[in-house]
């Protein structure tokens, strides 16, 4: 046990750094302790700015990937020599966007996402990056629709499995969906330098059709595909869609593609 303790200290330290280390230890013992029920700070070398976490929710568990495990820590000097414009699809509690936002001080971002609870945390979690990140209390698809949120339970059920669907005839629509085009025009920029997708499988949804309007502005895209889900399986029509445009290596659970230079 006590080198088991060990280790996850040696990892969050090499992941968070030390101040950051010890502050996540001490919410850690506060949150279990107290039981608090209170959103609370988070902090990494990764995020310019501290997170905002709610306890007994997935945030933790995203948290630990994004900032402790550091997925996205895959995108090298290698992969893109300047980023300019970040959508960030399937933003969450902004968690991603605040690394990306760190690691790429010269990009402007987009955030998207449709749960309204996350999108409340998330508006706190980027404030302070100003007008370098636009918010969209919306969902990423294919076409123009009316969206609602899926009454079905997704996986763990967590926050951060939140998935969208279609309306029904005569149901009022709690988000009016956006799309890739849409978001890259309202931008001022000409392409994008990083897709991020990670929207509980509706990505078989936007790589179904009407791909080809946006496809080719992309320079990196990083995904994370689900195969089971309402939306059909997602590797089906995304590797189709992306032809031999990109070059593409893994990462724990993301797909990255790298446009062919």
């Amino acid at each position: 046990m006590l080198k088991k303790n060990y280790e996850r200290f040696m990892q969050l330290k090499k992941s968070l750094g030390y101040p950051s280390t010890i502050h996540y230890l001490i919410q850690d013992v506060r949150v279990r302790c107290l039981k608090t029920k209170n959103p609370y700070l988070l902090r990494s070398k990764d995020s310019n700015y501290p997170l905002l976490c709610r306890p007994n929710s997935s945030d933790i568990y995203a948290f630990e990937q994004i900032f402790i495990e550091r997925e996205y820590s895959c995108l090298g000097d290698d992969d893109i020599s300047s980023v300019s414009l970040v959508i960030d699809c399937g933003a969450n509690v902004g968690y991603s966007s605040a690394y990306f936002l760190t690691h790429f001080p010269t990009c402007t971002l987009i955030a998207v996402e449709p749960d309204a609870s996350n999108f409340s945390l998330l508006e706190k979690n980027l404030l302070p990056y100003g007008d370098r990140v636009r918010k969209i209390h919306s969902a990423v698809w294919s076409h123009p629709a009316k969206l609602t949120m899926s009454e079905e339970k997704y996986r763990d059920g967590g926050e951060w499995t939140r998935q969208v669907r279609e309306c029904k005839t005569n149901e009022s629509p709690l988000i009016i969906a956006t799309d890739i085009p849409t978001l890259l025009k309202e931008s001022g920029e000409e392409k994008i330098s990083i897709l991020k997708i990670d929207i509980e499988g509706a990505e078989a949804v936007i790589f179904s059709s009407h791909y080809q309007d946006w496809i080719d502005l992309v320079d990196v895209i990083v995904i994370e595909l689900h195969d089971d889900s309402q939306f059909g399986k997602a590797s089906d029509v995304f590797y189709p869609a992306c032809g031999n445009k990109f070059r593409f290596s893994y990462s724990g659970e993301l797909i990255i593609g790298v446009r062919h230079k």
